[in-house]
């Protein structure tokens, strides 16, 4: 079984679990301090009396950044302590409970991203939350006790914020026990097995235990000439009483979809069970029929293997009671829309707002009757949408709402606004908790654009494996309809596309499949061959200025990086009526300009283009011609010397002439 720790922005943790819990939200500081360098940090930590029941314990994280001393941006390895370097890494970041009883457990881990300030994402005065579900270990998390903070880093640069919220309520289920069973980080294809690190162990499961989980937490570091353990993937075993019940890959695939993008680093290549500027998700292993009073044995078996690296580990089994309540549905979080930078890539939203919905019943859920509203909290002005299907005992969904009533009420509306949503039925009743069942969020509107615009696509020479660029887009409207797109496309080449649109929401997406590696990476420098580079920019039709793209960086280092994918979601203008691009303004432009090998020309206003274009030079001599049957052309200049050319279209129907001035230097 796969348990899901969802990351949530801290305000937002804060707003919502505050007014979901029936009675108070406790709050418990932990360690506020800078991470300098390799070690420990420790902090005494006043948790709350036993005795109270609590629905979720949530631990939050807010990871910062401070200006190491002596460092020079201008010169990345001066400064004091380490290597000089401050806040660029990728640093393993480890967070222990050390109770007077002597428990340690490992409640969460993290990769601290590549962090240079220069990237649009990390300036010093950023900050990234990470927010575990931390409720399986209420009964450790009481009184006084330790909190652990591991830094692995060998320079400075980040600062630590540790928080705990303690919501009141009924959790989903009751935990008899928790045991830590192997903690390290151990040698991988060296002298000694590592699987000896795992050994057997013989186990008891307490009273009151109706099903028990391991849960292993496993991340790979270290290279050798194969890569591992860092960039190669490796498989374990689960042996419960001698017999394999789980295979698991140690591997992170997803790493070029990272929320917490661009960075400075190699946050796109995939990893042994991590992502840079990520949380590390544990692996969840139900253990079938162990049972209150079972004995069983229990051990991990690695792969063979003969190499290098390293694997950092923590193996804890929970043994947990039946689930509290029979019919239950509970909000996890908003995907979207929200300014939670955990969902960077779904926001800023036109369309369907999404949210994630979880059974923590005994009871399949068939049905939920939501009501949610923008900026209104008045009852007249709610939405109602009922989402029917299959939802099965403690799994998660992602809910899309209906988006009549969200488009007509939000959609293109400038600003911050405020959003929530509400379970009303499940089953088509009320369900058995009520503390649950609300959530809300702050967000900003996607952009207006008009409805017709043009898109420059430039290719990069990385192919699929059709020989095709590996980089597409696509426009979608709210039924998930293609409305334009250009794939397939060649390598190399500047493509140009006027797009009209209907007003209406939509998606642009960007999808780069091979390598992930978006149109333009500075790592693509270090490859062999070394790929061209590509851009992608959205222009107004009349006068050619670029529309901005709001999770998109048009310059400095990380132009164009996006990973796997880049989404845009836009709403077109609301006119009476589809604008008359016939009618507009007559223009032509040039592009790029100066020029060297090619220039494209863009005409404007002309419905029906047909004509001839001329290329005259400052002597008043035709240096080119060549017939336009386009509004978007590209010519080759190529023979044409340096110097300050006038572009002339003549079209053929009205015998309107358009000009623009193009300078050619080579």
């Amino acid at each position: 079984m796969k348990k899901y720790f969802y990351l949530l922005c801290a305000f937002i943790i804060i707003s919502n679990l505050a007014k979901a819990a029936p009675g108070d939200t406790t709050w418990v500081q932990a360690n506020m301090t800078n991470l300098t360098g390799y070690g420990h940090y420790d902090s005494t930590v006043n948790f709350p009396a036993p005795g109270t029941s609590y629905r979720k314990i949530y631990m939050i994280f807010t990871l910062g950044k401070y200006m190491c001393p002596g460092y020079n941006p201008a010169m990345p390895g001066t400064g004091t302590g380490g290597t000089g370097w401050c806040g660029d890494w990728d640093y393993t970041v480890q967070n222990y409970l050390m109770t007077p009883g002597g428990d340690t457990l490992e409640l969460g881990r993290f990769i601290t991203p590549y962090a240079n300030a220069d990237d649009p994402r990390t300036p010093w005065a950023a900050t990234q939350t990470y927010i575990y579900d931390v409720t399986d270990y209420s009964a450790l998390l009481t009184n006084t006790g330790t909190m652990r903070i591991f830094f692995s880093g060998y320079s400075g640069g980040f600062t630590a914020n540790l928080k705990f919220a303690f919501i009141e309520g009924t959790p989903e289920r009751n935990v008899m026990g928790v045991k830590m069973l192997w903690t390290g980080s151990y040698g991988y294809g060296g002298t000694t097995d590592i699987s000896t690190h795992f050994s057997t162990l013989t186990e008891t499961a307490p009273a009151g235990t109706e099903t028990t989980d391991l849960k292993f937490t496993v991340t790979g570091h270290g290279a050798d000439a194969m890569g591992c353990c860092e960039f190669a993937a490796h498989n374990y075993q689960v042996m419960l009483n001698g017999s394999s019940i789980a295979t698991q890959l140690i591997w992170r695939d997803n790493c070029g979809l990272n929320e917490l993008y661009p960075q400075s680093g190699t946050w796109i290549y995939n990893r042994g069970n991590w992502c840079p500027g990520a949380m590390v998700y544990p692996n969840f292993h139900l253990l079938p029929g162990i049972t209150a009073g079972s004995s069983y044995n229990i051990a991990l078996q690695f792969d063979p293997y003969t190499g290098g690296g390293s694997y950092t580990t923590e193996a804890s089994v929970i043994y947990y009671g039946g689930l509290n309540k029979n019919l239950d549905a509970s909000i996890e979080q908003i995907i979207a829309p929200t300014n939670d930078d955990n969902h960077y890539r779904e926001n800023p939203l036109a369309g369907k707002p999404t949210i994630s919905v979880r059974n923590s019943g005994r009871t399949p859920i068939t049905s939920i009757l939501f009501q949610y509203y923008v900026d209104s909290t008045n009852p007249a002005y709610y939405s109602s949408y009922t989402w029917t299907g299959n939802l099965d005992t403690m799994q998660d969904i992602n809910i899309d709402l209906d988006e009549s009533w969200f488009l007509r009420e939000a959609s293109g509306v400038a600003g911050f606004h405020n959003f929530g949503v509400k379970i009303i039925q499940v089953n088509g009743t009320v369900d058995d908790d009520s503390t649950n069942n609300v959530m809300t969020s702050t967000f900003l509107s996607a952009p207006k654009w008009p409805t017709t615009f043009r898109v420059f696509f430039k290719t990069n020479s990385e192919t699929d494996a059709s020989g095709n660029c590996e980089t597409f887009w696509q426009i979608r409207d709210i039924f998930d309809n293609v409305v334009a797109q250009r794939v397939n496309a060649a390598i190399n080449t500047l493509y140009i596309d006027t797009v009209t649109l209907g007003p209406a929401p939509y998606k642009l997406q960007i999808f780069d499949t091979v390598n992930c590696d978006g149109l333009q990476w500075w790592g693509m420098a270090y490859d062999t061959p070394v790929p061209t580079t590509g851009s992608f920019t959205i222009k107004k039709l009349n006068i050619g200025t670029s529309i901005p793209m709001s999770n998109y960086n048009y310059g400095g280092t990380y132009n164009n990086d996006f990973g796997c994918g880049f989404t845009q979601y836009f709403t077109t203008n609301f006119p009476a009526a589809v604008t008359n691009v016939a009618g507009n303004s007559l223009g032509i432009e040039a592009y790029p300009n100066p020029a060297q090998n090619t220039v494209n020309v863009d005409i404007s206003g002309v419905q029906n283009v047909k004509g001839e274009i001329k290329i005259i030079d400052m002597l008043g001599r035709v240096a080119l011609t060549t017939n336009c049957t386009s509004a978007e052309q590209q010519i080759n200049i190529e023979p044409l010397v340096n110097g300050v050319y006038t572009i002339l279209f003549v079209d053929q129907a009205t015998g309107n002439k358009l000009t623009a001035r193009l300078i050619i230097t080579k």
